[in-house]
């Protein structure tokens, strides 16, 4: 079963399959969140000690305890892979230490904060972008949108929004501003685009490289942060995010076949961060 939406567009599988895919996506997000929300005070604990001098392993024994889970986790979010073209918004996996973000002065984010201030950017970009989907769509601009699509928008955005509340909760907690705006250099040119869709189609291809790019910059950061809660949150996040990949690529018909391990080619880079 099919569902046509504008032009020639169809959704590839029954509304029906979407609608269970979505449920089990909110699950294992709803599962998740106990530890990633341990795992973000775990980070904030380490960055406050080491400012105090104190010992940089803080929240260690949890972290290693749900170590097993986290690889485990880290193979399901293989699937994610898929043949489409990336945006173009990804400037590789070089992780420089300095540099600012959301207008703060030069230096505002560095070290593990400034991947923190990354991942809190990223994820407030997925939710303007599902936002101005759901605006669009209202608006008529995507032609009739399944329901179980604009359910599943809804869902993602949710899931956005928490792990961008956690991640600003971290940079709170270390005396440092949240990050309430998009402060990322390709920001415009996602916006352009999302602007100019005219199908459901076009949106999911724009939806598939964000959600990319934030799992495999969530994985690149479990083996370049230094915290054990750093590596804890980023790899309990980056699940979730391979799991709207996968999703979406099934919206485009492109079958996610998995891969041994998630590439890290579409990962940000802090750079991308805008003073």
């Amino acid at each position: 079963m099919t569902t046509s939406t504008k032009g020639s567009w169809e959704l590839p599988i029954s509304e029906r399959e979407l609608s269970r895919l979505t449920k089990e996506m909110d699950q294992a997000h709803q599962e998740t969140l106990p530890a990633m929300r341990a795992s973000a005070l775990d980070l904030t604990e380490e960055i406050r000690a080491r400012r105090a001098g104190g010992p940089r392993d803080a929240g260690r024994r949890r972290f290693l305890l749900g170590a097993g889970g986290v690889g485990a986790a880290l193979v399901l979010a293989a699937c994610s892979n898929s043949k489409s073209a990336s945006s173009g918004s990804s400037s590789g996996p070089s992780m420089p230490a300095s540099g600012s973000a959301s207008g703060s002065a030069s230096g505002q984010y560095t070290g593990d904060l400034k991947v923190v201030a990354l991942a809190t950017a990223l994820e407030n970009q997925a939710v303007g972008a599902y936002q101005a989907a759901l605006d669009a769509a209202k608006a008529g601009k995507l032609g009739t949108v399944p329901p179980a699509v604009a359910n599943f928008i809804t869902t993602a955005q949710a899931q956005h929004a928490d792990h961008a509340k956690a991640w600003n909760a971290v940079l709170t907690g270390a005396g440092k501003p949240a990050i309430t705006n998009v402060p990322l250099s390709n920001q415009p040119a996602t916006v352009q685009a999302l602007n100019t869709a005219t199908d459901v189609g076009t949106v999911a291809k724009l939806a598939l490289s964000l959600e990319d790019q934030a799992a495999q910059t969530y994985l690149f950061a479990t083996y370049n942060v230094t915290s054990p809660g750093g590596i804890a949150t980023a790899a309990t996040i980056a699940t979730v995010e391979a799991m709207h990949a996968a999703i979406l690529n099934y919206v485009l018909g492109q079958y996610p076949v998995p891969d041994d391990f998630l590439p890290t080619d579409k990962a940000a880079s802090p750079t991308l961060l805008t003073v």
